[in-house]
């Protein structure tokens, strides 16, 4: 079965220390992604704000912490670009693990059976 988690809670922002640019930003998740999960979100991510001049400060390594997405350096001019961004990477996720885990066959699930029952009727003859 694919791995597969939504956003399942309003953004909450946060300071950070002085002299840090931009706030973090915490999202809860419908569970607690697998490593594979979180390193493809974040290449999703990368992928969403490639060429956004607004994401200099944002940071994008381990960006999912438990069942959280945590983003460090999240800018005002860029709050509205980042959740439509957000919300397709992790779509984008889930559809591309969800092919993965789900790899074409040569047959399908009942030629499989079909064939098996013929293995099964064929025992008592020879």
């Amino acid at each position: 079965m694919p791995e597969e988690h939504q956003i399942v809670s309003e953004s909450h922002g946060e300071p950070l220390p002085a002299g840090r640019v931009g706030v973090r930003v915490r999202l809860r998740l419908s569970g607690c992604p697998s490593g594979r999960w979180s390193t493809a979100l974040s290449a999703n991510l990368y992928r969403e704000l490639l060429g956004h001049a607004a994401v200099g400060h944002l940071l994008l390594d381990d960006i999912v912490q438990g069942d959280e997405i945590v983003l460090e350096g999240v800018e005002e001019s860029e709050a509205l670009t980042l959740a439509g961004t957000l919300r397709r990477a992790v779509h984008d996720t889930n559809k591309t693990l969800a092919r993965e885990a789900s790899p074409t066959t040569n047959v399908t699930q009942g030629e499989a059976e079909a064939i098996a029952r013929q293995v099964d009727s064929g025992r008592g003859t020879s």
